[in-house]
């Protein structure tokens, strides 16, 4: 069948390269730089499955600047454009997602709108009484920075905010394009979905800001916040994954999707959730203030990415710490090879990494890796067991 994916980021690119394996695919973006390096095959973004697909397979995909062209007898069009917070309004900017929508009604075409992009709970029931339409769901996804696609071949579950035919077929193409033999698959309304997807997302932000407090602790009272990790985490009630400390949460989906929950929250009782989106700036001002007893005359950053195998670095909790040091009038310097940019943020930007180690007296780095790790004595990081 045909589908079409509206954006082309690290959902829309990823389920639109899964989906192009047994299905027809057309890609939207509004990013003709984009569309060109899709159609050639070569990945706008980092991800080690989605450039061995573009190499090794052949993928029924094409990418298309021309809505009608892309929506035109799809039986699906999913929508995976950015849906950014606006701490303002308090709520998702969720206009990307509208915009699509009324192109979609424009056309008067026969199709199932599928959401992927993050919204608040309770958005495509209001879609539906907006715009006097029932062909519309809500399915979350569950995906990490650089593993879009192999968390789409090897998914923890399949969730659909439907449970009619069309929701039932949607889950199927996504099951058939999967390598997982057993897949949980869920269905339930859309209402119940969208708030999966935030709660999941602010779970995973709680067990960061724990470990990253229990890290806090260990530090200012000079205890060993390793043999502390792994004593609580041998726990099999609690486990060993997602437990090491970092500058704070960051990237696509925990800052925004934590603050959309609590938002929702606004006519029920907590403590909790502001607590989680609360701890996140706790931790930075921790991070800057044992920067800060080191008296350093420049400080280097060592990346603006969340992680290793990643180049995003949107709401990177480094950024938030840039922002503090810059209000203690340090000087800052950056080391970040994706950018082609002299100047950051008022900050310099260095991709000579040996000019780099040489102007900073000490380096700030979120996560270490082997270029990094011979500057030791000059590394400051809260990177325990050198992985997520």
């Amino acid at each position: 069948m045909k589908i079409a994916v509206a954006g082309t980021g690290y959902v829309g690119l990823s389920l639109a390269t899964l989906l192009s394996q047994n299905n027809e695919v057309m890609a939207l973006d509004v990013i003709e730089e984009k569309v060109n390096m899709i159609n050639n095959r070569i990945s706008p973004i980092k991800d080690e499955y989605i450039e061995k697909f573009f190499k090794e397979k052949q993928l029924n995909l094409k990418a298309t600047l021309d809505y009608e062209e892309a929506f035109n007898n799809a039986k699906f069009i999913i929508i995976s454009t950015p849906t950014n917070y606006d701490d303002e309004l308090n709520y998702f900017d969720t206009s990307s997602v509208e915009d699509i929508i009324e192109k979609v009604i424009s056309m008067n075409i026969d199709t199932t709108i599928v959401i992927k992009s993050t919204i608040p709970v309770g958005f495509v029931e209001s879609m539906k009484k907006k715009y006097h339409i029932d062909n519309i769901m809500f399915s979350p996804e569950f995906l990490r920075e650089g593993k879009a696609l192999y968390d789409n071949l090897y998914p923890s579950r399949i969730i659909v905010g439907s449970t009619d035919d069309k929701a039932h077929l949607f889950a199927s193409i996504l099951k058939e394009a999967s390598l997982k033999e057993e897949v949980p698959i869920l269905y339930m309304n859309s209402t119940e979905a969208e708030a999966v997807k935030l709660f999941a997302n602010t779970y995973l932000a709680l067990r960061v800001s724990y470990f990253n407090e229990l890290d806090t602790y260990a530090e200012i009272k000079n205890l060993n916040t390793k043999d502390i990790i792994d004593g609580v985490c041998l726990d099999p009630r609690i486990g060993t994954h997602y437990n090491n400390p970092s500058f704070g949460y960051g990237g696509y989906c925990l800052p925004k999707d934590t603050k959309q929950l609590l938002a929702n929250y606004k006519d029920v009782p907590e403590n909790l959730i502001e607590a989680i989106v609360k701890a996140n700036d706790t931790r930075k001002d921790h991070i800057v203030n044992m920067v800060l007893t080191k008296k350093p005359k420049v400080v280097g950053i060592y990346r603006l990415t969340m992680k290793t195998d990643s180049d995003n670095f949107r709401a990177s909790a480094i950024q938030g710490i840039i922002e503090r040091l810059k209000n203690k009038n340090i000087e800052i310097i950056i080391y970040e090879p994706t950018l082609n940019i002299n100047i950051f943020n008022d900050c310099l930007v260095v991709n000579d990494f040996s000019q780099f180690s040489e102007k900073a007296d000490l380096i700030l780095a979120n996560r270490l890796d082997s270029k990094i790790k011979i500057l030791k004595d000059k590394i400051y990081t809260r990177d325990i067991f050198s992985r997520d």
